[in-house]
């Protein structure tokens, strides 16, 4: 369903689309307060036919994860879990933290809930271990650099210098995994084992080491919970709601061990049905997170449970259950993640309303304070350079009053020289709507499908740094495209302090303890930060260059072993051509460059 500016403001599917439309436009039928306004701002309809019930709903998700539709109801916030990788398809594998679990030759362990506890297991397992934190590759460049510092300190075994056979690592490796899988026992015993003998050694220091190794496997291993004897992977689902918001929380069980838990916010309406919400969070959660456990248990029956299973299934690989416990353990669990789901609810109300008053509440302010009605998305623009040099533009953008960073965008001019920010500023603007009309050309005619470009959705406000001169230059940029788009200058006093609102030829002031006032000057701070940093890494880029970057047929993999081999820009000034040419990864011909270059002036500028 679409508005009248075209944006996307409900997804919905059903087996008979014509009749579950049909609906919302009889009178004796009553979706709730928030169906009606949706109705009343209803332009144009636009559809897909699937083959099967299946298929729509995977397009339903997809399509709401995409564009986050006003009036569907929407977790508050996306999360990702991490994962513990172990790199199999290495010769010498690592242990690493990851986000997301790929199809690859590598092990993945988890999903866990805290990213803290993931880097810590990590740290433990590589200094029981002795595995490697590097990024070398293997064997390929055993003895090629030295070994770092963790060689050193007795917490890698060296296998980037060939002391450590592959066999014997890869046996670490094996030990590493049986670990991760929560076989604790050996590793106990072992550490109790050296422990002991280093005592008796008077290794004190050493004994030291390995009964604070004891203690941090101890505390790992006391945080995992039986919950269940059958081993299974599980999600317990239960929900909490009040007449404004609901809260699901969820129970993580693993290899028959609670994990973890966490909880999600949902916004809903009084229309509402718990069903609903249930299978909304079902199909938001899990087309977002790479793992789905083999059982997923809920407190109540959903509508669409076959449908669901079987989309589960598609994604896991595997069979998937989705049930309503009834009795014994299950079903206490259950209740107790329910329990935790109230009282999260019952805690978190009043912080709800604060995180909606700074974010969704301050929109409206600023709508209010520019008569806007419906403010959602604002982008903000800020140009920084040093004396007209590397001048780059910035844009970010705010959705509901919070920074939506992937559609953050850097510009490099290339039109511009010298330092002049309005003629910078003409340029960015040009480039973005530019852009972004003629992505809109091409899906033109297009069904819906996902695949929209990152400059499609224009602002419902354009905000500008800066008061008269770059809103008119904002203006002349949108005339010339033929767009309307409403542009107000968030103006400075003399301390550099955001004083009002530049709009319509008058500078309106801002109440100072208002929320608005305060996301105002959050976007642009962040607006200007974003901007100097790109700027900063530009700099820095063009600043670090050697006179060897000049030298033809001189790349970085020759640069680099020049200096490794002559340690200073003199020494390889003063090398014959036969010693230049004796250095690792350099050809005669590159030699022969290199020696000209010192020794026919072309370090001045001279040919020779």
């Amino acid at each position: 369903m679409h508005d009248e500016r075209d944006a996307i403001i409900y997804v919905g599917k059903a087996v008979s689309l014509r009749k579950r439309v049909h609906q919302y436009f009889q009178p004796s039928h009553d979706e709730g307060i928030k169906k009606a306004q949706m109705v009343r701002q209803i332009v144009r309809f636009e559809y897909i036919v699937t083959d099967s019930e299946l298929e729509a709903l995977v397009l339903e998700c997809n399509l709401i994860k995409e564009h986050r539709p006003k009036y569907n109801t929407m977790l508050r916030d996306d999360k990702t879990y991490p994962f513990i990788k172990v790199t199999l398809g290495e010769d010498f594998p690592r242990v690493l933290f990851s986000r997301q679990q790929k199809k690859d030759k590598s092990r993945y362990f988890g999903p866990y809930t805290s990213a803290g506890a993931v880097r810590d297991t990590i740290e433990l397992v590589n200094k029981i271990y002795g595995l490697r934190t590097c990024s070398r590759v293997l064997p390929r460049d055993v003895g090629k650099e030295r070994p770092c510092l963790n060689y050193h300190i007795h917490q890698c075994a060296g296998p980037c210098q060939g002391y450590v056979a592959r066999e014997e690592y890869r046996g670490q490796v094996d030990a590493v995994m049986e670990f991760l899988n929560g076989n604790y026992g050996a590793v106990l015993k072992s550490l109790e084992e050296k422990m002991t003998r280093a005592s008796e050694q008077m290794e004190y220091e050493k004994a030291i080491e390995y009964r604070e190794l004891l203690g941090s496997v101890r505390k790992i291993a006391q945080k995992q919970k039986v919950t269940h004897t059958d081993g299974e992977d599980k999600d317990i689902i239960a929900l909490a709601a009040d007449e404004r918001d609901a809260v699901v929380q969820v129970f993580f069980i693993r290899s028959g061990k609670l994990i973890g838990r966490d909880h999600f916010y949902i916004r809903i309406g009084t229309e509402d049905r718990r069903e609903e919400l249930l299978s909304t969070f079902i199909k938001q959660f899990y087309s977002g997170t790479p793992f789905i456990p083999r059982e997923i248990m809920l407190q109540e029956k959903v509508a669409d449970r076959l449908v669901l299973e079987e989309w589960l299934e598609k994604k896991r690989g595997g069979r998937v259950y989705v049930r309503i416990p009834k009795k014994g353990m299950k079903e206490k669990l259950m209740e107790l993640a329910k329990k935790n789901a109230e009282l999260v609810l019952a805690q978190d109300r009043e912080k709800i309303r604060r995180e909606e008053g700074r974010t969704i509440g301050a929109m409206k302010e600023i709508g209010k304070l520019l008569e806007l009605t419906d403010l959602q998305r604002v982008e903000a623009y800020d140009i920084s350079n040093t004396n007209g040099f590397e001048t780059v533009g910035s844009m970010v953008v705010y959705e509901k009053g919070k920074p939506k960073r992937s559609d953050y965008r850097k510009f490099k001019l290339r039109t511009v020289a010298g330092p002049d920010d309005y003629a910078s500023m003409h340029e960015v603007l040009t480039r973005r709507f530019t852009h972004g009309i003629q992505e809109m050309e091409a899906l033109s005619g297009k069904e819906l499908s996902g695949e929209y470009g990152s400059f499609t959705r224009f602002p419902d406000l354009i905000m500008m740094d800066g008061g008269r001169g770059q809103v008119n230059i904002a203006l002349r940029v949108l005339e010339e495209l033929k767009l309307a788009i409403p542009v107000c200058g968030m103006v400075k006093d003399d301390n550099h302090r955001t004083r009002g609102l530049y709009y319509n030829n008058v500078e309106i002031p801002i109440d100072r303890a208002g929320e608005g006032f305060k996301l105002i000057t959050r976007i642009q701070d962040e607006a200007h930060r974003f901007a100097i940093e790109y700027h900063r890494s530009l700099r820095s880029k063009e600043q670090v260059h050697s006179v060897l970057d000049d030298i033809p047929g001189i790349g970085p993999a020759r640069r680099k072993a020049l200096m490794k081999h002559y340690q200073s820009l003199d020494a390889i000034k003063n090398a014959t051509e036969e010693e230049l040419a004796a250095t690792d990864a350099m050809s005669a011909k590159a030699a022969h460059s290199v020696y000209c270059f010192f020794h026919s002036g072309k370090e001045n500028g001279a040919s020779g």
